[in-house]
C-alpha cells in the first residue's frame, strides 16, 4: 500500500501541527507519515501536544518544533498533502513546495492560548485532537490518489 506524506503547518509548530504530524504518522489506515512544521518555530513542543502525542505512541525522538525550510530542501521528503492548521500560518507565503501536493486549510484554535488550569488546558488540547482525527479519518477513507485540493478543503466543511 502507498503511503502518502502529509506535512501540517502551524506558525510555531509547538502544538496543532505537532498533534496532527502525531495522529498522521499513527493513524490505524496506515496510510499516511506524518510531519509538521511551522514558519517561525518555537524552541519545544508544547507540554501537552507532547503528552497527547506520546499516548498516541508517537516516537519521542520525532517531537521537535521545525522549520517549514527544512521541508524545501532538496533532499526534503516530498509531499502529497500539506494543510494549514493556524490561521496566520494560512496567510503567510510559503515556501515552493516540489511536486506540487495537495493543500489545504484546517484552522483550529490555538489550544496553548487557553487560561486556566491544566485539565482545562487539556481539555483545548483534546479538541484540536479530536478535530484533526476526524479529518484525517474522512482523508483515510477517500481515493487519495485522485483528491485535489478542493476535495481536501471540503474536508474541513464535513467534520
Amino acid at each position: 500500500m502507498k503511503q502518502y506524506n502529509i506535512l501540517f503547518l502551524c506558525t510555531h509548530n509547538s502544538a496543532r501541527s505537532v498533534i496532527g504530524e502525531a495522529i498522521a504518522a499513527t493513524h490505524s489506515s496506515g496510510k499516511f507519515v506524518g510531519y509538521s512544521a511551522g514558519s517561525t518555530p518555537g524552541t519545544s513542543v508544547n507540554p501537552f501536544a507532547r503528552e497527547l502525542a506520546l499516548e498516541m505512541a508517537y516516537d519521542e525522538n520525532k517531537l521537535r518544533s521545525k522549520s517549514w525550510d527544512e521541508y524545501g530542501l532538496p533532499d526534503a521528503p516530498k509531499m502529497d498533502f500539506i494543510i494549514t492548521v493556524c490561521d496566520s500560518a494560512a496567510g503567510e507565503q510559503c515556501p515552493f513546495w516540489p511536486g506540487q501536493p495537495v493543500t489545504a486549510h484546517w484552522g483550529f484554535p490555538d489550544p496553548s492560548l487557553v487560561q486556566g488550569s491544566d485539565e482545562d488546558k487539556r481539555r483545548a488540547f483534546k479538541d484540536v485532537m479530536i478535530g484533526l482525527r476526524k479529518r484525517i479519518d474522512i482523508l483515510a477513507s477517500m481515493p487519495l490518489e485522485k483528491l485535489d485540493s478542493l476535495s481536501l478543503k471540503e474536508i474541513h466543511t464535513k467534520s
